[in-house]
């Protein structure tokens, strides 16, 4: 009874769904945003002030062990509400999106034609421009529509948003290469329908053989075929428990330069960045040569497959299945040496307990120990901006009354789902 009027208190009496004024709870699309700001803000306020031992009622004080686990599971329902209202403002935010995407596409569209007027100054009009803009309005108008039928998933973003929701850095390269290549073939298009000249027709028509655009078929060719490799890669790897994915609440735009726990990767930087500036100087060439396939150079088309091949190289580097390297019983300044017996507190030391994007605290308390047959949820200890437990490399778990002296085996399974090693460790009375 205690601990409950204790959590009726610390959640200041208010009970979860209550509207505080206003539309601002996260029921609604449109006060998801403002609900999960108000959310976060008060588990902030909570963990620290568990941190700096406030706000523990007088029934779990007395107990070192006991106040720990009514802390841990006030942050974590506290951070189930917090994840919660993510999740709600990740599905508004995507719903509000395939506008976003549909003005920005047109934006483009009248970039392009702002663009076609001032080089036309002095040079003239010509059929070249007119079946650029046409070619630039057919692609508008089919990604248009593309994002209306996908208006829930996030619109034209929908095909590069990756399973874990997130932007998929291969998607969006291989992408960004299919809408350009199509764009070619569409002007061209457009120049054959309005060419008279039969000779005209005919170097229209030699301008999209293969000797002419190698190097672009080339790098088409590989960049879709590495959008693919990458997902049955990725996947095989989280099935095989070699890499470790935890779901975002929503894609960002720095997902394509950064990995899942947001800091820039070489592998992603790189093939964006070559992988851009190889499609400007195709723009270029597109621009200044019509009548034909961009002529990528070989030079730089072998630039474009060995950015290619290091981006599926780091993919395949990446992750790795979680370890533990020894238990060792955690002691404190003052305790006495000896052996682990059951209520003690074990150190679980190790490498990748902690999947990267999984620092949040709803994540975090998913991580479970197997002690024996018992299953122990890992304990969240508040400190000033974080978690001192758990951590990527030490654990710290009680051991329960529930398992039998002797020697027994640990495990811990994180919160991708992942499961270590066993470790055998000896309990005695």
């Amino acid at each position: 009874m205690a601990v409950q009027e204790a959590r009726q208190s610390a959640a200041g009496g208010v009970p979860r769904g209550t509207h505080e004024g206003g539309c601002t709870c996260g029921d609604c699309p449109h006060g998801a945003r403002a609900g999960h700001r108000r959310a976060v803000a008060a588990f902030l306020v909570k963990r620290d002030e568990f941190a700096a031992g406030q706000g523990l009622p007088a029934a779990v004080a007395h107990s070192a062990s006991a106040s720990r686990q009514w802390v841990s599971e006030e942050l974590t329902q506290s951070a189930e509400a917090v994840a919660e209202r993510g999740r709600a403002e990740g599905a508004a935010w995507l719903a509000r999106l395939w506008r976003r995407t549909a003005y920005a596409v047109w934006a483009a569209v009248v970039v392009l034609l702002l663009v076609q007027a001032l080089t036309a100054i002095g040079a003239g009009w010509t059929a070249a421009r007119t079946a650029g803009l046409v070619a630039a309005l057919v692609v508008a108008a089919s990604l248009t529509a593309a994002s209306w039928f996908h208006r829930a998933r996030g619109g034209v973003l929908a095909p590069v948003i990756g399973e874990d929701n997130r932007l998929s850095t291969s998607r969006a390269v291989a992408v960004a290469w299919v809408l350009f290549v199509a764009y070619a073939v569409l002007v061209l298009v457009g120049r054959l329908a309005a060419a008279s000249d039969s000779r005209e027709r005919d170097a229209l028509i030699a301008g999209l053989e293969l000797a002419r655009g190698a190097g672009v078929v080339t790098v088409l060719a590989v960049v879709c075929a590495i959008a693919v490799l990458v997902r049955r890669v990725v996947g095989l790897r989280v099935l095989g428990q070699r890499l470790q994915k935890v779901r975002a609440d929503r894609p960002r735009a720095a997902d394509l330069l950064t990995d899942d726990s947001g800091r820039g990767t070489f592998a992603d930087i790189q093939y964006v960045v070559i992988g851009g500036v190889a499609l400007l100087f195709a723009g270029v060439r597109l621009a200044r040569r019509p009548d034909q396939l961009p002529d990528l150079p070989w030079g730089l088309a072998v630039v474009v497959l060995v950015s290619a091949a290091t981006y599926v190289a780091g993919k395949y580097a990446e992750g790795g299945r979680p370890v533990i390297l020894s238990v060792v019983r955690s002691r404190e300044a003052g305790d006495l040496d000896g052996p682990i017996r059951t209520g003690d507190d074990i150190e679980i030391r190790g490498a990748g307990f902690v999947p990267p994007g999984a620092q949040r605290a709803d994540r975090l308390s998913r991580m479970v120990v197997r002690i024996g047959p018992v299953n122990v949820h890992v304990p969240l200890v508040p400190v000033a901006g974080g978690f001192s437990n758990p951590t990527d490399e030490v654990l710290t778990v009680p051991v329960p009354a529930d398992v039998e002296p002797g020697r027994v085996e640990v495990q811990v399974v994180t919160a991708a789902g992942a499961e270590t090693n066993r470790y055998a460790i000896d309990v005695t009375d």
